[in-house]
């Protein structure tokens, strides 16, 4: 955990959710890394442009 930083996703709880979901284990395998570092890098950078540090890589 960095403070004012987003940098990943609890994996156990996306793939309990797709699990729940009915999702595919190999589409949840295959797409999760994907989205979660979209999603990171979009969440950091809301947090950089509202004053909070962000994570740069």
């Amino acid at each position: 955990m960095l403070p004012g930083a987003v940098i990943g996703w609890d994996m156990s709880a996306a793939l309990a959710l797709g699990d729940a979901l009915g999702v595919p284990p190999l589409a949840m395998a295959e797409l999760l890394p994907v989205i979660e570092a979209v999603m990171v890098r979009k969440l950091n950078e809301e947090l950089s442009a509202n004053g909070a540090p962000g994570f740069r890589p």
